[in-house]
């Protein structure tokens, strides 16, 4: 594999009319989770991507299974849980512009994930071993996996990509900031949004995150500032990189797992921090011009047509 990562995905189901959830009849399905959203990504572009979990042996779990895999995701890795269902979550719309999100997950089987789970051979064999803050908050057990993995890592010299996706929902703060600085301070590339770097080290100057990331050993800092773009931190290199022009955003959920597929893409490439970033830049614009996680992820047609300003209508 070029990249490998472990964590959930679930089954989201998302009213289709707006309103509060108890009035609502109908509803879309789909799956979603930030690890397979960015393995999707990086498939699509054409790089070498594998998932590490647990599903629950019921339909969800296959739906889940067979969305992932029929994305050219690898899921050798992934082990079917006799015991523990696989989770879901429900969309709320209350309105065009306002939604809520319910999570049935605990006990959920890929929360009982453990260090067993975990092959050596498949994190030594990849070139880059990505994270994020969710697979941690899940259960004890998911924290010590997401150890073991590094672990592994880090003694077959493959890099670790760290997003720290922050969900204070799943944990008390004192403990999320605990880990995520743990985990970033493990991190090769370490991409976090401006508040979640504000809510790690307590300072919202992009240049001071990046001066402490470097002490805490961090190669390569990207620190996602929204609409304006990224700013990129390495010894030898910095600057802010401007975001894409979008006109219009239709749905801004999925754009970070985005950008952590093109900056990945990017550095397999052979491609600058730079231009890594602005690669990671343009396809987490991509995303936010479509509905849902996956959806708006760019082939390499598609990539080069977007920086190419090819005409819109291929004949």
């Amino acid at each position: 594999m070029d990249v490998v990562t472990m964590g959930e995905s679930m089954v989201l189901f998302a009213s289709k009319s707006q309103g509060l959830l108890r009035y609502a009849n109908d509803f879309s399905a789909r799956v979603a989770g930030a690890e397979s959203n960015v393995m999707i990504g990086l498939s699509r572009l054409g790089h070498k991507a594998g998932w590490i979990s647990r599903i629950g042996n019921d339909e969800l779990g296959q739906k889940v299974r067979s969305f992932i895999q029929g994305e050219g995701v690898d899921i050798s890795q992934v082990k079917i849980d006799e015991t523990f269902p696989t989770g879901i979550f429900l969309k709320e719309a209350l309105s065009s512009e306002r939604s809520r999100v319910y999570y049935y997950r605990s006990h959920s089987a890929a929360s009982n994930m453990t260090e067993e789970d975990i092959a050596e051979d498949y994190i030594a064999n990849a070139k880059y071993l990505h994270i994020t803050g969710i697979t941690p908050a899940l259960s004890d057990n998911c924290y010590k996996a997401v150890r073991h993995a590094i672990s592994i890592a880090k003694k077959h010299k493959v890099k670790v990509c760290f997003d720290p996706n922050l969900r204070k929902n799943l944990w008390n703060e004192e403990r999320a900031r605990q880990v995520l600085l743990e985990i970033a301070g493990l991190s090769d590339i370490f991409l976090p949004g401006i508040d979640e770097a504000e809510f790690m080290f307590g300072v919202s100057d992009p240049k001071l995150i990046g001066e402490k990331a470097f002490q805490l050993g961090v190669g390569l800092s990207i620190i996602k500032i929204g609409a304006e773009g990224a700013y990129y931190f390495t010894k030898e290199d910095k600057g802010l990189v401007k975001g894409s022009p979008v006109q219009q955003v239709v749905d801004p959920v999925g754009a970070g797992d985005g950008f952590a597929a093109g900056v990945l893409s990017g550095l397999l490439d052979g491609l600058s921090p730079k231009d890594s970033v602005e690669r990671g830049n343009a396809i987490g614009a991509m995303v936010t011009l479509v509905p849902g996680d996956v959806e708006g992820l760019p082939d390499r047609n598609l990539l080069d047509s977007y920086f190419n300003k090819q005409e819109d209508v291929s004949r």
